[in-house]
């Protein structure tokens, strides 16, 4: 087992110009699989589909997440894989396994009354911090932009009495987005802060950084939304641009906003990456339930 297990590590290196810790962690990963079965009476070169299913099962048993488990899986696949090859085996056990998921992270939000709270306690931020920090969280909420999109938008993008706004997204291309006249009255308030309105022209960025000809970095809208954060008594960790973004789609859906609606809205070139959204309609659905089918009315 060793001589093979070390022809391998090696032909990673020569072959993949694979790193010594790359080669270290398929050694781990093998041995691991090794001692499991020996304790079945077997060893890793005598391993069969049944040994390797029953191992993910361990693994499931002691814990490991889903994508851990799949990277053991494919160490051991392409171990196998490599003895077939060589002719030190005629058969791959690893051939038929299914390779463990991962599940799928449902986005965090915050409700709309954590809105509020961190809308009020922005305003109270002193100095540019305020009205900077209220103008980023109304943008970010009503639009559901992605932070790159909000620090790239210029002052002429803001145009009083106009209820929407031209983005350019990943890959540079463009979508129309609406803009709330309260969303749209915190950017006009940030850019009277600036300067005088008939320099807005001269000025490239809404959210300019420390030097006015570069935008704010990513970094000092965290920070302001920390600060917010902290005044609202909310946990700083929940509040990110990307956080409101999904709070604008969350709060959108469970509204009554369809999908593809939602889709446009977000700049999502698939409906799939929009679909994640829809874990929120599984309460509305289920009151629309009770609230319509018969059998859900009758008394116990």
């Amino acid at each position: 087992m060793d001589r093979h297990l070390e022809a391998f590590l090696e032909m990673l290196a020569a072959e993949r110009d694979a790193a010594f810790n790359t080669r270290e962690a398929y050694r781990a990963d093998l041995e691991d699989f090794a001692a499991f079965a020996a304790g079945d009476g077997s060893t890793l070169m005598g391993a069969t589909p049944a040994l390797l299913r029953a191992y993910l099962g361990s693994l499931r048993a002691r814990g490991l997440a889903a994508r851990s488990q799949a990277r053991r899986l494919s160490a051991l696949r392409q171990f196998y894989r490599f003895l077939l090859r060589e002719g030190i085996r005629a058969e791959d056990p690893s051939a038929g396994l299914d390779s463990p998921r991962p599940s799928k992270k449902l986005p965090k939000y915050l409700d709309p009354a954590e809105i509020v709270a961190l809308l009020e306690a922005a305003a109270r931020l002193p100095g540019r911090a305020g009205p900077t920090a209220v103008a980023a969280l109304e943008l970010l909420y009503a639009t559901g932009l992605r932070v790159s999109e909000l620090l790239a938008l210029s002052p002429a993008a803001i145009t009083a009495g106009e209820a929407m706004i031209l983005v350019r997204g990943k890959g540079g291309k463009e979508r129309i987005v609406p803009l709330s006249p309260i969303a749209a009255a915190a950017a006009e308030r940030l850019l009277a802060g600036q300067g005088k309105p008939a320099g807005r022209e001269s000025r490239r960025w809404l959210f300019p950084g420390r030097d006015p000809r570069r935008p704010m970095t990513r970094q000092g809208l965290a920070l302001l939304f920390k600060q917010a954060a902290l005044a609202a008594g909310l946990d700083p960790a929940l509040v990110s641009p990307h956080v409101l973004r999904h709070s604008f789609a969350t709060h959108l859906l469970a509204n009554g906003a369809d999908l593809r609606s939602l889709q446009t809205l977000l700049g999502h070139s698939a409906i799939a990456t929009t679909e994640i959204y829809t874990h929120v309609s599984a309460g509305r659905l289920q009151a629309a339930v009770a609230r319509h089918h018969p059998l859900a009315r009758r008394r116990s």
